[in-house]
């Protein structure tokens, strides 16, 4: 079978993906090109990692492109960037919403529980900067540069920054949404924002624990987010803060608990009934790891031990849970950077702005995770040479490009 026209065919059997997406709203007047082609275009473009929308444009001269998209003619560049203005973000989250429930209702999230805990792990990414162009949804600060003859001098750089929520399995991540952060706030004022969303979207039950990084470990970030009913496992880096003293004395009197887990040797301490602000009896876990690996001198290989140390700290809402526990949680969030960046960064053009315009730019983030996530689905779930070794990532997609041209064998997106 076609490798694209049966990636469409498991889309369309499974989440009925062909419905969600001819359900998303674009709020154009009186246009030529139906919203579902335009549609259908972006999604292909994200799917099969199409980094401009000048490549795009070109890319929709392709008689197979234009049959999958239901439309027979090249989209410019500009109505491609107007109709991005206008659609409804409301509408595409739902479709990334609605196949992640499916996912767990078909019970492909029970590879990514940690003693029968979904985890999810809250990280902002960097989009893109620059130092002339600018929207109203810009953040930005000053950097100092030099400039041509040496000198030392200010200027203002502009970005764009958003945070991303993602489940990370042994088998595929998926990404349940991203919130952009707004001029002025910080990451957790916008993580904030993004859990609500999601509790209203997903429910308070679709997962159990929380993960970030040290940047939230904030009694303010800790109180709001065990309102919103999730416990919260947060590195702890602030040596000013006196629960992280307090956590290195009481350590002391512990004899640590040690094992062996993924090739590394831990002591683990687990500080209990500490105090953090107002929010209660809290807990505070320490780790000591330490691993042997190669390294590269010249023309030898030396083998050496390196170390590193972690404190975790959380509340009594997972007091039943061993420090080998909240270790593996604590270290789930490394999936997101690992996998989820990485993977959008180096084959998706994550950090290539197409359009330069806040709704536009979230919408294409949107579309951009959608593709991402049906073809590692489809890859992960449904390859056997991809599970057994003997093909890879890059070489499906190169298969699904080369099944572009076997135009015959494609069946139009939004057929029956």
């Amino acid at each position: 079978m076609n490798l694209l026209r049966g990636l469409w065919s498991y889309s369309k059997k499974v989440f009925a993906l062909p419905q969600r997406l001819a359900g998303v709203a674009n709020h154009r007047c009186q246009p030529e090109i139906p919203t579902r082609s335009i549609t259908a275009n972006l999604f292909l473009a994200a799917l099969m990692r199409v980094g401009s929308f000048l490549q795009l444009q070109s890319e929709t001269a392709r008689p197979g492109w234009q049959r999958l998209s239901g439309w027979s003619r090249p989209i410019s560049d500009d109505a491609l960037v107007y109709a991005l203005e206008r659609y409804d973000l409301t509408d595409l989250r739902q479709v990334l919403v609605d196949i992640n429930k499916t996912l767990k209702r078909n019970k492909a999230l029970e590879s990514a529980k940690i003693s029968g805990l979904l985890v999810l792990a809250l990280d902002a990414n960097e989009q893109f900067h620059s130092r002339h162009r600018c929207c109203e949804a810009c953040c930005q600060r000053s950097i100092q540069i030099k400039d041509k003859y040496g000198q030392v001098r200010e200027v203002t750089e502009f970005y764009h920054r958003q945070v991303y929520a993602q489940m990370h399995g042994p088998d595929f991540s998926i990404i349940l949404d991203l919130e952009p952060i707004r001029p002025g706030e910080d990451e957790a004022a916008a993580a904030l924002r993004l859990l609500g969303r999601m509790r209203r979207t997903y429910g308070p039950r679709f997962f159990d624990v929380v993960t970030v990084d040290a940047w939230y470990a904030t009694e303010p970030f800790f109180k709001a987010v065990h309102k919103l009913g999730w416990p919260v496992v947060a590195v702890l880096k602030q040596e000013r803060y006196d629960i992280y003293k307090e956590s290195s004395a009481l350590r002391a009197e512990q004899t640590p608990q040690q094992l062996q887990l993924q090739g590394r040797q831990l002591k683990l301490w687990d500080v209990r009934d500490l105090t953090f602000g107002k929010t209660g009896s809290m807990r505070v876990v320490l780790a000591q790891e330490s691993w042997e690996q190669n390294r590269r001198v010249g023309k030898e290989t030396i083998r050496e031990t390196l170390q590193s140390h972690w404190r975790w700290l959380l509340g009594e809402q997972l007091s039943g849970y061993s420090p080998e526990v909240i270790w593996r949680i604590g270290h789930q969030r490394w999936g997101i950077e690992n996998h989820a960046f990485n993977e959008l960064t180096q084959h998706y053009h994550l950090t290539h702005c197409p359009h330069h315009e806040p709704v536009a730019i979230v919408a294409w983030l949107l579309f951009l995770v959608l593709g991402f996530t049906i073809f590692e689905l489809f890859v992960h779930l449904n390859s056997k040479l991809w599970r057994q070794g003997r093909t890879t990532l890059k070489e499906v997609w190169r298969q699904l490009d080369h099944a572009m041209e076997r135009v015959l064998e494609l069946e139009p997106l939004w057929s029956g």
